[in-house]
């Protein structure tokens, strides 16, 4: 896989002097603001609320995902002033390849309900800008389709870990085949959380074959009902009442895909909750980068130490999996405060990064001055999706990174080496709730 190009900081600053030079207001999306750009994203799904509800809703009361938020607005940026900050770098090293900013794109499943384009939209906007794309195993396109898509850039793949072991090796050669570089295995959704907005709609898009992509496009997988691959696209928009009425009225077609949901569910979400002595199976038969996602404990950082894993995601899943979680951003200050994570992280030996939470420039830089090296960006990027498909996602990358790159200038800083661990020296902690 060839390298991308990297780009310096201007192509971010650019966007916001663009705007103005331009007598225009932001494309496609016609704002910068998150809460706009949701609302926006409501109304385009108007006619299906549950797909709407899937990316904006959480677990139970919403606790975890507010919590997520306000743990980060306590943090307050203390910026330094006559510092030459003229020029400025975005760039970050993680396991080894430099990147331009420090900006993942998040594995987000069943991308199908959201817009036509699916996958493929983000996995090509994140392909032409230089951010590393991490592709779910939920995902509504194939692996190799989103590895197309994503071109020369550089891309991750999110495991749900399935239950059978040949099923795991298959798509672990898919993944190495198709140009993945690291292993991101998710935790903390060994079943799915509880999530009122889903059940009181009894909205599973899986079981109707949405989501699945993976699975029917895989040889091992298929073989066990005698049936070859597919590369199958579902249809959009997603009407789940509808699939439900063609079903009972005996569609070859719905019900053919109900079945292979309902067997990919066995196999991705049979509520197998594994242990640490299973992950050296992944580790025997994955040769990249292996990093676990949904670490929120100082012991559980510490003890992925002692299984040959190269990097962690400090992540309650965007507050979708247990209502009432510690807030994502108080983790990352608990598991940094651990001697043996620090000591692990400065020799090159462990990654850190940070999930859940983040919306804007700032909350990077915060989530950075606390010990993670790069975050994941997740909710605003998909609804930048549902209203403006790929240009939309384009446009959500460059807003966020213009504002890091303007508040990381304003804050006395001329790269993240000024503030990636610097804590207390760029950051603080305030006694009341803003």
């Amino acid at each position: 896989m060839s390298t991308v190009d990297l780009k310096d900081s201007e192509q971010w600053s650019s966007y916001v002097t663009g705007i103005y030079t331009s007598r225009r207001g932001p494309k496609p999306l016609g704002t910068v603001s998150f809460e706009e750009i949701k609302e926006k994203a409501r109304e385009k799904l108007k006619d299906y609320p549950g797909a709407f509800l899937y990316a904006a809703g959480s677990a139970g009361m919403n606790a975890t995902e507010y919590a997520n938020r306000k743990g980060l607005d306590k943090y307050a940026i203390v910026p330094r002033m006559l510092v030459n900050a003229t020029k400025r770098s975005l760039e970050t090293n993680i396991f080894g390849v430099t990147h331009p900013s420090p900006i993942f794109i998040a594995p987000i499943g069943v991308q199908g309900i959201f817009h036509g384009d699916a996958e493929l939209a983000p996995a090509s906007a994140a392909g032409k800008l230089g951010i590393p794309f991490i592709m779910s195993t939920a995902s509504s396109r194939s692996i190799e389709e989103v590895a197309a898509a994503n071109g020369n850039g550089h891309r991750w793949y999110q495991l749900y870990w399935p239950r059978t072991n040949d099923v795991t090796l298959s798509i672990l050669k898919r993944v190495k085949e198709n140009g993945f570089t690291a292993l991101v295995v998710t935790l903390d959704t060994m079943t799915i959380g509880w999530r009122p907005h889903d059940l009181e709609r009894a909205y599973m898009p899986f079981g109707h074959g949405v989501g699945i992509q993976v699975g029917r496009s895989d040889p091992v997988f298929m073989a066990r009902y005698g049936r070859e691959p597919v590369h199958e696209r579902p249809d959009f928009p997603y009407d789940s009442e509808e699939k439900d009425r063609l079903f009972l009225a005996g569609d070859e077609k719905t019900r053919e895909a109900v079945f292979f949901g309902t067997e990919w569910l066995k196999e991705c979400n049979s509520g197998l909750y594994r242990d640490w002595e299973d992950l050296k199976f992944l580790r025997e038969n994955w040769q990249g980068p292996l990093v676990l996602k949904g670490i929120q404990n100082v012991l559980d950082a510490e003890k992925a130490l002692e299984y040959g894993v190269d990097g962690i995601v400090v992540s309650n899943h965007g507050g979708r999996q247990v209502d009432g979680a510690i807030p994502s951003i108080y983790a990352l200050e608990n598991i940094m405060k651990s001697a043996k994570v620090k000591g692990a992280q400065a020799s090159g030996k462990l990654t850190v990064l940070f999930d859940s939470g983040i919306r804007t420039g700032p909350d990077i830089l915060k989530a950075l001055a606390l010990g993670a090296q790069a975050v994941l960006l997740g909710r605003p990027w998909v609804y930048g999706l549902i209203v403006g498909g790929e240009a939309g996602v384009e446009q959500v990358i460059r807003h966020t990174l213009g504002d890091l790159d303007t508040t990381l200038g304003l804050a006395g800083c001329k790269s993240l080496n000024d503030v990636q661990g610097k804590g207390d020296a760029v950051i603080t902690k305030l006694d009341f709730i803003p």
